[in-house]
């Protein structure tokens, strides 16, 4: 059995997903996530006009060497883009053996570890009550971990709050330019430690309960938000400061001992070492389709559980099913696994990629079928083509550029 077709398909049911199809001289098919938000058209081009006519006729059960050939045999290694694309290829092959061995991919990884992935969704509001009611919403549906964002007086807009009911809140607006807004960091560590006061008020200390800072503070300003917000008794705190200079973390860590979690922008094992081998967070965040794919994210996870440090797999809405599906079967398989994001795709997208995997009582699980068990309908794809999108950009007051 030979690789014979590799197809990139780029849709927009309600937001963009970049999307590798391969096909097998067995007539077997394989399905990957390139997504890279707001940059979606430079992994299809890496995919299309690079990577694919290098997969033709190649053995899609040497997994393991096909991600090597394409990492290493490049030179340029690392970076988004890249990993982006590795990971397509690495999860439509995961795809394909499952398939031939008719087992789920999680069955191929080990076996299950556990009954199902505990997963944690979003609630939002721009002040209080609706952040409250925001969380009771996401209570009725299920949930038994809920990360909270709240406006922050004096602000217009802030990082994490929906325009809706519905659960995305980004990209903020389709078109050439992307959307922007003021950030005051002040204002902020001002006002969130009395936001889980209230939380804690209103839903006593048994709710797992997280918040995301978004790269937006320095290590100093990290240390004390995770200092008072200690007495809250948060799941995690997430991406404190940016993630480029993870010594950065020995700081907070003295300060503070909420646990940390880091590394939805990670792209491989060397962003997250120093982080794991010191023991600077608790959990590893990175996605596995930007991260070089089931393949090189199970390195990782490994690693991680040599420290105690648990996996919280990035899960947004931008990560097509097929993404969240090859997380959930990593997820069941993993010894560290610690919880799943989960953000809600619209209907429109459960409809272009049907999926096995499932939601019940707080937690998911992957399925049985065969592979990721994701099919694609193409023909329903092609009818909602690319729409330009970009993620926000962030100012201070002053008009300088911040990080978002």
């Amino acid at each position: 059995m030979k690789i014979e077709d590799v197809q990139v398909i780029v849709s927009s049911p309600t937001r963009n997903f970049v999307t590798l199809k391969i096909r097998t001289s067995d007539g077997v098919i394989g399905l990957g996530d390139a997504t890279l938000n707001g940059r979606e058209l430079a992994v299809a081009s890496y995919l299309r006009d690079h990577i694919g006519p290098l997969l033709i006729a190649r053995d899609p059960s040497q997994i393991e060497d096909t991600w090597n050939y394409l990492y290493k045999g490049a030179y340029w290694r690392r970076g988004p883009v890249t990993m982006a694309a590795i990971a397509a290829v690495d999860m439509a092959l995961w795809d394909i053996k499952g398939k031939v061995a008719g087992l789920p991919v999680y069955q191929l990884l080990g076996g299950a570890s556990r009954e199902g992935c505990l997963a944690y969704t979003h609630a939002t509001g721009a002040d209080m009550p609706e952040l409250i009611d925001s969380v009771h919403r996401q209570l009725e549906l299920g949930y038994r971990a809920i990360r909270a964002q709240s406006g922050v007086p004096g602000l217009d807009g802030v990082y994490g709050i929906g325009r809706s009911d519905d659960v995305d809140y980004e990209p903020a607006g389709r078109g050439a330019r992307p959307s922007e807004e003021t950030w005051d960091t002040s204002a902020y560590l001002r006002h969130i430690p009395s936001v889980f006061e209230q939380l804690r008020n209103q839903f006593g200390h048994e709710l797992p309960l997280l918040h995301d800072a978004h790269h937006r503070l320095t290590p100093q300003q990290a240390a004390r938000l995770g200092k008072d917000l200690e007495p809250y008794d948060l799941f995690w705190l997430e991406d404190v400061t940016p993630a480029e200079n993870p010594s950065a973390l020995r700081l907070v860590r003295q300060h503070t001992t909420i646990p940390l979690a880091i590394g939805e922008v990670f792209n491989s094992i060397w962003d997250a070492e120093l982080l794991l081998r010191e023991q600077l967070i608790d959990f590893i965040r990175c996605a596995i389709v930007h991260a070089g794919g089931i393949t090189h994210v199970r390195k990782i996870w490994s690693m991680a559980e040599l420290y105690q440090v648990r996996t919280g797999s990035h899960g947004p809405s931008d990560v097509s099913p097929i993404g969240l599906a090859a997380a959930l079967h990593m997820g069941l398989s993993a010894p560290n696994f610690g919880i799943q994001e989960h953000m809600r795709h619209q209907p429109l997208v459960d409809e272009v990629f049907r999926h096995a995997y499932r939601f019940d009582d707080g937690y998911l699980h992957p399925g049985d079928e065969p592979g990721l068990g994701i099919s694609l309908d193409e023909e329903l794809a092609t009818r909602y083509p690319y729409e330009c999108a970009y993620l926000p950009v962030a100012h201070l007051p002053d008009g300088t550029v911040h990080d978002w």
